[in-house]
């Protein structure tokens, strides 16, 4: 009777010490999972910011090598190209009067030949008189800013006009004088202006 009642107060203690063990099995399987899981996290993000920098340094660096040199091969073109369309500007050979003759010595003006008479066509009558004397015509035509009492040779004083223009007044049989006021700005060379009385190249016998 007395093997029974000594061995049921046993049992408790032995699930008692089983139920030890299993919390400190869990306890252990818990920081083994803890201590593997916190270790896991921090290397990734070690990781990844050591591959990111080296694309951001290559692509900068091949940039500024193609911009440079494009600039300055476009901008000498331009400064070269200016002088060359200077020089064809003085193309108004229209307006240059003729050159002087020279015969014997004596050099012959440009002649200026205005009618300012009442015969029609007068004016190119003694053109045509001049040229066949030597002198070239540079114009032809009237003159209406005032009355001339006579055919006249002007000429600018000071100038090889003064020579010219005595020996031209020679041959037509005309006052010479120098320039007044109202012819005293028109262009270079002798002015025969020819009045009523012109008498044209005096006739050689």
């Amino acid at each position: 009777m007395t093997s029974p009642e000594s061995a049921s107060p046993s049992r408790p203690a032995k699930a008692a010490g089983f139920a030890l063990l299993g919390v400190a099995a869990v306890a252990l399987v818990i920081g083994v999972i803890s201590l593997f899981g916190g270790g896991s996290d921090s290397p990734p993000s070690a990781e990844g910011s050591s591959t990111t920098p080296p694309p951001a340094t290559t692509t900068s660096a091949s940039e500024p090598s193609s911009a440079a040199p494009t600039t300055p091969s476009s901008a000498p073109p331009s400064t070269t190209s200016a002088p060359t369309s200077a020089p064809t500007a003085p193309s108004s050979s229209a307006a240059v009067p003729p050159p002087p003759v020279t015969q014997a010595g004596v050099t012959k003006e440009p002649v200026r030949v205005y009618n300012n008479s009442t015969i029609t066509g007068l004016a190119s009558k003694a053109s045509d008189e001049v040229r066949a004397n030597g002198w070239n015509v540079a114009e032809t035509g009237n003159y209406s800013q005032g009355t001339i009492p006579t055919t006249t040779v002007y000429y600018r004083p000071g100038t090889a006009e003064e020579a010219s223009a005595k020996e031209l007044a020679a041959v037509l049989r005309a006052r010479v004088e120098p320039r007044f006021n109202g012819i005293e700005s028109s262009a270079p060379g002798i002015i025969l202006i020819v009045t009523n009385d012109y008498q044209g190249a005096a006739k050689s016998k």
